[in-house]
């Protein structure tokens, strides 16, 4: 299962980091992944903060940063 940490940055200045996975595909995969759904026109992305399950909301992202690794959850 490949997962990558995203630090999303919020319209309102708040900054969450998230996890986003997919089974069986490479990090880069994953990356375009999730931009595209963040992107799509529903434009949201099922992702883990903690042991929570969460659904980010395209509309109310400012910016992201991928990183695979060295965020703190």
């Amino acid at each position: 299962m490949a997962s990558i940490v995203l630090r999303v940055r919020l319209i309102s200045g708040d900054q969450l980091d998230v996890t986003f996975e997919e089974a069986q595909v490479a990090d880069d995969v994953v990356v375009e992944r999730a931009v595209a759904a963040l992107s799509g026109d529903t434009g949201t992305l099922r992702c883990r903060h903690g042991d929570r399950l969460l659904v980010l909301y395209a509309r109310g992202v400012a910016a992201l940063e991928i990183a695979p690794r060295g965020a703190v959850l």
